[in-house]
């Protein structure tokens, strides 16, 4: 089993005008730590205007830094959001190419939609079509990493002539694809895509088996066309995490945090009526923080031998990752740290025996499996050479219009140590040979 940490960059009011360099910097510095550690990835998603929620508006930034700070932990990028009105696809694809180049080929690609409507409305994302948006943004960024050059694309969505997509990714031919999934269906669907299931549900083992199986099943099945140009298959499912030697201790540091996380998820997506810069998230949890559930029962809050026997279950229902939420509501940083430093030393060993000769055994039975679903799809063709376009210089149409005595009689950059030809000198020259 693998492990992960989720970061939000969740920040409740009230704020002082330091307090986000605060945060940005300790979860650098956490994630530092995990890499030390031993954990396998860290996740920042991309969420816009969530105050208190979600600080987390450009986290390719912030997982930039994170990747120049460690060595081996995973880059994940969860999610991104897909829909064209959130970020271009060619954008999508250079960012993600340009932070697997930065990792040296540590990027996990996530992907995504919201459900928010501060999200979606705030960038004019369509929500009856949002879905049908990500599968065509996400298929096409794929390509965009791959072919040399992009042929072009005139879709529902969007539209785009041929380019050629630089940087290319580190990795061959692109990063791990997943995808964010909320409920059996949307496990399904990236079964159905071929990639990974990012789940965050918080479900229980019991329920865990189920969906893993379907999804594993799926992946197996004739349903199973990749969305990308490989075949991701992983389950990864979110919990909560608070790790001290005494329960009552570690339910005290991390319940409230967790509590939290589920409030102010249910704020932005399901019941809240929110006026920007105005509601205080936080103060509304305290007023309904008594009738909250005790989330700590079944997930990674607790002492550690709780922790092993809880996520021996998870292994045993087929998930592949944990992804741990900690730096969530008013959590500690020195407690996030005093809690890692413990898993690791007294959680992930038991966990992580034998992990090669598993993950070799679970390959070598979806290898042909994944072969067969890479058949079954509709590649991209690329472009003879004589149908790729030319694309013309504006300047090459100004000169063009212009009578000979108009043409610039200057030489741009000529002052600062470098010239701007103000013809194509490399044209001019091969006409001269042929001649």
């Amino acid at each position: 089993m693998k492990f992960g940490l989720l970061y939000e960059l969740q920040l409740p009011r009230p704020w002082d005008n330091r307090a986000e360099h605060r945060m940005i910097h300790e979860a650098l510095a956490e994630v530092a730590i995990a890499d030390q550690l031993g954990f396998d990835c860290v996740w920042a998603n991309e969420h816009h205007f969530l105050e208190e929620y979600s600080h987390s508006s450009a986290p390719e930034v912030f997982l930039a830094a994170a990747a120049a700070r460690t060595r081996q932990i995973h880059i994940g990028h969860a999610v991104v959001l897909s829909p064209p009105g959130y970020n271009a696809p060619a954008r999508v694809a250079e960012r993600i190419a340009t932070l697997d180049l930065i990792s040296s080929g540590r990027v996990e690609w996530g992907t995504g939609q919201s459900a928010s409507r501060t999200e979606l409305e705030g960038f004019g994302v369509d929500q009856a079509t949002k879905r049908a948006q990500w599968a065509e943004a996400t298929e096409q960024t794929a390509n965009m990493m791959v072919k040399e050059p992009y042929p072009g694309f005139k879709g529902q969505f969007f539209s785009m002539p041929a380019r050629n997509v630089v940087p290319k990714p580190y990795q061959t031919p692109h990063p791990p694809i997943w995808v964010a999934c909320s409920n059996r269906e949307t496990i399904h669907a990236a079964a159905r895509a071929g990639i990974g299931a990012l789940a965050f549900a918080f479900i229980d083992p019991a329920e865990a088996a189920k969906w893993a199986g379907e999804y594993y099943a799926i992946i197996k099945s004739d349903a199973c066309v990749p969305i990308g140009h490989t075949v991701n298959a992983n389950i990864a499912m979110a919990t909560g995490f608070s790790v001290h030697p005494d329960e009552t201790e570690a339910k005290a540091r991390g319940l409230e945090a967790f509590q939290y996380f589920g409030f102010a998820l249910g704020h932005y997506y399901v019941y809240g009526q929110h006026q920007p810069g105005v509601t205080n998230v936080w103060q509304r949890f305290q007023t309904a923080k008594a009738s909250l559930p005790d989330v700590a029962r079944g997930n990674g809050i607790g002492t550690p031998e709780q922790l092993r026997e809880r996520l021996l279950a998870y292994q045993d229902a087929g998930v592949d990752q944990v992804i741990f939420v900690q730096q969530a509501g008013r959590n500690k940083h020195e407690h996030i740290v005093d809690s890692l430093r413990l898993f690791a030393s007294d959680v992930m060993p038991r966990l992580k025996q034998d992990a090669a000769e598993r993950e070799r055994r679970k390959h070598e039975e979806l290898a042909p499996y994944m072969a067969a679903a890479l058949k079954r799809k509709q590649w991209m063709q690329p472009l003879a050479r004589d149908r790729i376009p030319v694309v013309e210089a504006y300047g090459r149409t100004v000169v063009a219009s212009q009578e000979a005595t108009d043409k610039p009689g200057y030489r741009i950059g000529a002052a600062g140590g470098f010239e701007v030809p103000m013809e194509d000198l490399a044209a001019k020259n091969l006409d001269t040979a042929v001649q």
